[in-house]
């Protein structure tokens, strides 16, 4: 299994990685600050679950999230943001997420996040 994490703050990235590591035992977990780097990873390493913020530089979650499903349409997208509007959770919903969940995710909701896909 391969995990991509896309968000443009580092402390948010690397509790979501130390999370992942500890719960998978998985080494194939790759990063990017934004969504033009997780569409260069998502080309070249194919993730099977990319963990997505919405608010970024260079190009946002709701631009990538599509783009993703042309690379590899059974890639699972969760969407991790702050933004907790109805709004925001509805289209990424429409967009084609797995699911939408409010920063931060500790271990035991990444638990459960990973165990629902």
């Amino acid at each position: 299994m391969k995990y991509l994490v896309t968000d443009d703050s580092r402390l948010a990235r690397r509790v979501l990685v130390k999370s992942l590591l500890t719960l998978t035992k998985e080494e194939n977990i790759f990063q990017a600050t934004n969504g033009l780097e997780a569409i260069q990873v998502m080309l070249k390493e194919r993730p099977d679950i990319v963990f997505l913020d919405l608010t970024m530089p260079e190009m946002d979650g709701y631009t990538a999230l599509p783009k993703f499903f042309k690379i590899k349409p059974d890639v699972k997208v969760v969407v991790v943001s702050a933004d907790v509007q109805e709004q925001a959770k509805e289209r990424v919903l429409a967009l084609g997420a797995s699911l939408h969940v409010n920063k931060p995710i500790n271990e035991q909701k990444l638990k459960e996040i990973l165990e629902s896909l």
